[in-house]
């Protein structure tokens, strides 16, 4: 007996351990399965002619809202060309109705509901050895013989600890981020969240869970992204894997979790200030700061809360922050929208995103879509297209909003730049939403663009738009070097911009400075053995301010020394070291 567990991934260093884990579980039958991953940007073509070759009995694939209308495509071509293979879906996209999934898709014999482990073992049982009989399995719906579609509903969650653990030969997962799950179910009930339909929470055991943390430690994996929904939902579990993290931290592996900041006690606050920078990155699902919408989503948070741990962790510079906005949730217009951006972009987070809610299969915002005047995109995603709340028109222009937080905040690639910009908005809401509608005049939201380019583009939009149009002759130069500061800051660039200030009238000045630190390594220490035009390669000298050498301001970029949390290169200023080589070295030209 052949099966086929396949996979259609987001992307290609997305791997997808639901497939994994469901063949390891499936224990001694493991030698007949197999595993084939694909991603939405591969043609179904490439997907068909792999299938085929492969040949399997019974093919099985993973859905969800990235990828089911592919799956169905793929489903429906693999008929034809195996009339006689068994297709079955599993997933979150097809698990909460199962029965109109197979109505609907004649070329798909059964659907896995919910948790799939043991189910699939089940299924698997039934192909190889004949049994059980479909009636007799938990968790699944099928097409009987006779064309009648039958449900035997969920089964119970599955022991989270005898789930194995999929990352034994790392081999398979090159170049991809790694997914780990210490516990499956979440205690709140959040109305948009497929999440809130388990509320059983389980965990894994802890000898576990450190046992395969250490495996990720001890072969350097580069990230691990726990899945985990609330992390932090028990203080002393947090508390000791992240204790275990600190006291085994390898320098290197960066572990990602989904945390509520409001849950975040003293006690956690202090730990996480004295973890290496880079070693965690935090998610934060504030989702709105508008109490009414909080409270119509069926969430609990407060917000004030969030700000003060936000702020705190934020002090210790040494973590990744990521804090999530969700648009077009029940009683959040537009205005109030607007307010929830500002509130949450005054804490400063490395990312900032801006998600549009999406209206799941199963979940009590589908349930109350009509009520709340809920009209959502038919197909995936089922992205909200307008509320009673909210329109069409503003959905749009917060789409644009959107990808400018993207491009100019989220990237971080125009740090100093956006910072001066905000000097010249009613607040960061209207700088990112003219910027967008300014886009979108343009017709610049379809073209790609080079970074550089972005940067022009600014300097167009600062000269159109009414705040700055008549301003713009006297803060060009200050914006300009912002602009300037920010492209040195991620990459030596071999080429200067053309509307970047010329630094040839300072050419002499810079190689005072890099000769002398040839000799002395007092700014680059790293660089031992490396002389004056070596050193000017591999960093960059940049001025700042008057062109006069006695009032410029001069900032050195290392290039080596990164931040761990923004990976933007180490800048210091040099002035006093610049002006002093150059002294030097006219006394010594003078001897």
């Amino acid at each position: 007996m052949k099966l086929l567990l396949t996979a259609i991934n987001a992307k290609y260093i997305h791997s997808n351990p639901a497939i994994y884990s469901l063949r390891a579980y499936a224990g001694e039958f493991q030698e007949q399965i197999s595993l084939a991953e694909y991603t939405i940007n591969q043609s179904i073509d490439v997907m068909l002619k792999g299938i085929f070759r492969r040949k399997p009995e019974v093919l099985c694939i993973s859905c969800y809202i990235w990828n089911i209308s592919l799956v169905k495509e793929l489903a429906r071509e693999v008929h034809q060309v195996l009339p006689d293979t068994e297709i079955w879906l599993g997933g979150p996209e097809v698990s909460y109705d199962a029965q109109t999934v197979l109505e609907q898709n004649p070329a798909i014999r059964g659907v896995m509901k919910g948790e799939g482990e043991e189910t699939f073992r089940e299924l698997v049982r039934h192909y190889v050895l004949g049994k059980p009989r479909f009636s007799e399995m938990e968790g699944i719906a099928w097409r009987d013989d006779d064309g009648t579609v039958r449900d035997t509903g969920f089964r119970q969650p599955v022991d989270l600890d005898t789930v194995p653990f999929i990352y034994e030969d790392l081999s398979v997962f090159d170049n991809r981020i790694l997914y780990y799950e210490s516990s499956r179910g979440c205690p709140f009930s959040c109305s948009y969240c497929l999440s809130s339909i388990d509320r059983r929470l389980r965990f894994r055991k802890m000898e576990l869970v450190k046992r395969e943390l250490q495996f990720f430690l001890d072969h350097r994996v580069p990230q691990v992204k726990f899945v985990d929904r609330t992390f932090n939902c028990s203080h002393e579990r947090a508390m000791e894997i992240w204790r275990y993290l600190v006291e085994h931290d390898n320098g290197v592996t960066n572990f990602h979790f989904e945390i509520a900041a409001d849950l975040l006690n003293e006690e956690e606050q202090n730990l996480i200030a004295s973890m290496r920078p880079g070693m965690i990155q935090l998610e934060i699902g504030v989702q709105s700061t508008n109490p009414e919408v909080i409270r119509m989503i069926r969430r609990k948070m407060d917000f004030e809360k969030v700000c003060h741990t936000v702020r705190r962790l934020a002090a210790g510079r040494n973590v990744h922050l990521h804090l999530d906005l969700i648009a077009g949730l029940p009683m959040e217009d537009f205005d109030s929208f607007s307010r929830s951006f500002n509130q949450v972009y005054a804490l400063r987070p490395q990312q900032l995103q801006l998600g549009f809610l999406k209206v799941l299969k199963g979940s009590f915002m589908h349930e109350q879509a009509e009520q709340y005047g809920c009209v959502y995109r038919e197909k995936e995603p089922y992205e909200v297209l307008f509320t009673r709340w909210i329109s069409y028109e503003e959905i749009l222009q917060l789409k644009q909003t959107e990808e400018m937080v993207e491009v100019y905040y989220n990237s971080g690639q125009f740090v100093r730049t956006v910072e001066e910009m905000e000097k010249y908005f009613p607040d960061p809401f209207a700088l990112y939403s003219s910027l967008g509608e300014f886009y979108d005049r343009k017709g610049y939201l379809e073209i790609s663009h080079t970074r550089i380019r972005r940067y022009e583009i600014l300097e167009e939009f600062l000269k159109e738009y009414p705040g700055t149009a008549g301003r713009w002759p006297d803060i060009r130069d200050t914006v300009r070097e912002k602009m300037v500061m920010d492209l040195y800051a991620r990459e030596n660039l071999k080429l200067r911009p053309n509307w970047a200030d010329s630094m040839e009238d300072c050419r002499s000045l810079i190689r005072s400075f890099y000769e002398q630190e040839a000799l002395t390594h007092r700014y680059l220490p790293e660089y031992g053995g490396y002389d004056e035009k070596q050193l000017r390669r591999m960093t960059h000298l940049e001025r700042t301010g008057s062109r006069n050498p006695g009032e410029a301001r001069y900032w050195l970029f290392d290039y080596r020394r990164r931040d761990p949390v923004t990976r933007a290169a180490a800048c210091t200023e040099v002035t006093d070291a610049v002006r002093a080589a150059a002294c030097g070295a006219e006394e010594k030209k003078e001897r």
